[in-house]
């Protein structure tokens, strides 16, 4: 009789629970899995009436701890049961102003942080940076800068404007050692502004008809050079590498709001090449001629944009699907896919960022393979602030430009590497220890706040590029620095500054497949054998890249 109860307790004498430690993938510290409450077990007998009360069980009430820094979401931006790819993300300081950066990896290795006038190299994986560029060749001023690097021919190019007139183009071929330079006409007032460059293949058709026989003797690829002039979009072509830019002009699909205020240049495998405009509905504009002609598309009606709002940008992937990222009127971050090469686009707008995150700005995106996407942007969590007073007393609705002096930003970057998939999956992670700017970020220029200094400290945009490997590179300005950063009181007034900083992916999945996982590049607990420092003339002939992989570039 007695038999079942011994076995019962010898049971329960034999309970155990265990602590779980889990690798946060971003700051390296561990957090526990916790059995936060005692099992009470009560347990009577009844015998000939002497006892009357029944058993009593109650289970273990567990609590798991989550990362808040880590989210995995679905289309909609709410959370899935999916685990978090493992990832990890290298800070490095590039010790310059970084206002509106641009960022790009050449085949060495070496990687080119260009924010205004500076074009600062590091060739050992962000341990050191110096300052490249050459004070004759390329412009020794700056009213808004932009850089490139040529992923086919690893050209560096260097784009400074010019007062509101015209702009100065210089470019090297050694990764940073010499440049050529050329001030460029970009023509007479009204202003010229947002200027972009970017490069791809040539096509069959229009002005690539002509760069197919200038491409094999002089310059192997496209170079596009874009700029606004209030009326609208200019766009033109080099078929000389970026030395002159003859073949263009006002393209189709105008701007006719906001100034012609435009994006990003992005370019396909193919040949296909977007630029993106400021404008209510998100819209891209087409060509698939080497800029001869050009349509538009539009897309996102279901979201909108907000008022004011920053660029969106296009990434495309090695079989030339592309992928529009905007943020949304209510502040998310959006996708919309073409399948296609711009023709068409889905018109059920994909969310990107996390539920949590209800407020962003500065969207930049890359791809590698089919559906295997990064996207990076500046967002803040601080749902409480919502319907509180902003900057000019009326309740803010998580736009940016109107947030409250003690709303914060972080960067996030988000990985998918489904995007194509009728049900993506988002990996987001908040890189940043402590805020990349408090209070509002000034989204329109003619209406920044001084507020302990002017809000517009940020400027335009950041920049997100991988490299022939897979490897995401984000370059961002910093706002909070120094006593910002390690204060617990930090205000809007202290966060005005706008340093060049940088992450990017330490471990992880390669946006190509060939690459798998990459390794990382310094020293780590995992990694104890340290990066060696890139000598650029040895880097150069690949003699002293990672041995991280021994599959071929691409």
């Amino acid at each position: 009789m007695w038999q079942p109860f011994v076995k019962l307790f010898s049971e329960i004498w034999c309970l155990k629970y265990n602590s779980k430690v889990i690798e946060d993938p971003i700051s390296r510290r561990t957090m526990r899995v916790k059995a936060i409450s005692m099992v009470v077990l009560m347990i009577t007998f009844s015998l000939a009436g002497c006892f009357g009360n029944d058993e009593v069980m109650e289970e273990p009430v567990i609590e798991v701890v989550e990362n808040p820094r880590i989210f995995v979401t679905d289309k909609t931006g709410n959370a899935t049961d999916i685990p978090p790819l493992n990832m990890t993300f290298q800070f490095s300081d590039v010790g310059e102003t970084g206002k509106e950066p641009s960022i790009g990896i050449t085949s060495s290795g070496c990687i080119f942080f260009i924010a205004m006038e500076k074009v600062m190299r590091s060739c050992d994986a962000g341990e050191a940076w110096v300052e490249t560029q050459d004070p004759v060749q390329c412009s020794p001023t700056t009213s808004d800068p932009y850089g490139w690097v040529d992923p086919i021919t690893d050209r560096i190019f260097n784009v400074q404007m010019i007062g509101l007139e015209t702009s100065w183009i210089c470019w090297s071929d050694d990764d940073g050692e010499s440049w050529l330079g050329n001030p460029h006409d970009s023509g007479t007032t009204p202003i010229n502004d947002h200027i972009k460059l970017a490069s791809g293949p040539w096509t069959s058709s229009g002005y690539g008809l002509v760069g197919q026989i200038t491409g094999s003797t002089i310059y192997e690829t496209a170079v596009y050079y874009c700029y606004n002039k209030l009326a609208g979009i200019f766009c033109f072509t080099s078929f000389d590498g970026g030395a002159t830019f003859e073949a263009g002009g006002q393209i189709i699909g105008l701007a006719t709001t906001n100034g012609g205020l435009h994006g990003a240049i992005s370019t396909a495998p193919d040949g296909t090449v977007y630029v993106t405009p400021r404008v209510a509905t998100p819209t891209v504009i087409v060509s698939k001629d080497n800029g001869f002609n050009w349509f538009e598309r539009s897309m996102g009606e279901d979201v909108g944009t907000p008022n004011p709002r920053k660029n969106s940008e296009v990434s495309t992937d090695t079989s030339s699907n592309a992928y529009h990222v905007w943020t949304g009127a209510d502040e998310g971050v959006y996708m919309s896919r073409s399948t296609d090469s711009g023709e068409t686009w889905e018109q059920e707008s994909i969310r990107i960022s996390p539920s949590q995150v209800i407020s962003t700005v500065f969207p930049q995106t890359d791809a590698g393979d089919p559906g295997r996407i990064a996207i990076t942007y500046l967002g803040s969590e601080n749902s409480e602030l919502m319907g509180q007073p902003d900057i000019d007393g009326n309740a803010w609705n998580g736009n940016a430009h109107y947030a409250p002096n003690n709303a914060t930003y972080h960067l996030y970057i988000t990985y998918s590497l489904n995007a194509l998939d009728e049900n993506p999956i988002f990996h987001t992670q908040r890189v940043t220890d402590d805020p990349v700017q408090v209070g509002s970020i000034c989204l329109n220029s003619g209406d920044c706040r001084d507020i302990g200094g002017s809000n517009r400290n940020l400027l335009d945009f950041n920049d997100l590029h991988i490299d022939n490997q897979g490897r995401v590179y984000v370059a961002f300005a910093d706002g909070c620095t120094g006593n910002c950063a390690t204060g617990n009181n930090s205000t809007a007034a202290d966060s005005r500054d706008g340093r060049g900083s940088v992450y990017y992916l330490a471990s992880g999945p390669s946006l190509l497949e060939a690459f798998d996982q990459m390794a990382p590049l310094l020293a780590t607990a995992s990694n104890t054998e340290p990066h060696k420092p890139c000598q650029v003339d040895v880097c150069r002939n690949g003699e002293n890249r990672d041995e991280e992989s021994s599959e071929p570039e691409n």
